[in-house]
């Protein structure tokens, strides 16, 4: 089976390190979402400005191509996912998705951000990326939450459980995927 996987949080969490560690260990296609970003949007966050939706549409399609066109034994990508509407558009175009929640506090991912200087997510963006996150719901069952309070090694130890005693869940009924930020009604 083919494993598409989608590690994901608000940034700052450890996507990055976690995917990486990932692909080395399962020989998955590794990509940074951040890499799949069009310049524009690159541009916007590196001046502070949050994105919007229509920024992300394009983006979030990208990412569900790279992960449909994997082949054994998979890809994983580093993406923020933060609204089920987004997630719920990358289940709808790539097929079976398994997703990886890195869940901290504020508190502790600005303090991970203030000691990263070559990134050009800026840390004033860290709140809107709180308010924007919707944290995944009970029926979301293709996700695995993970705490960012352990070590790196810890995570990824816990990360490999989790897919090798969970390997496969059925997706979550999808919300409607829409070009609004409001579900359709």
């Amino acid at each position: 089976m083919t494993l598409r996987l989608i590690v994901m949080g608000v940034s700052g969490c450890g996507k990055s390190t976690l995917s990486a560690a990932l692909a080395g260990r399962l020989g998955l296609e590794p990509v940074d979402g951040d890499d799949l970003h069009l310049p524009a949007s690159v541009a916007k966050m590196s001046a502070g400005i949050a994105l919007e939706d229509a920024d992300r549409w394009p983006w979030l399609d990208r990412i569900a191509q790279f992960l449909a066109q994997a082949d054994e034994p998979g890809r994983v990508v580093a993406c923020s996912a933060l609204r089920r509407v987004y997630r719920d558009r990358i289940r709808s175009q790539a097929g079976a998705v398994r997703f990886i929640f890195l869940d901290g506090s504020q508190e502790l991912i600005a303090q991970r951000m203030a000691q990263r200087s070559d990134h050009y997510m800026k840390p004033s963006l860290l709140e809107s990326q709180f308010r924007t996150l919707e944290r995944p719901g009970a029926d979301e069952t293709d996700i695995i939450a993970l705490p960012i309070t352990e070590p790196a090694e810890r995570v990824l130890s816990l990360a490999l459980r989790a897919l090798q005693e969970h390997p496969a869940h059925p997706a979550p009924k999808p919300h409607a995927v829409n070009e609004s930020p409001f579900p359709l009604t």
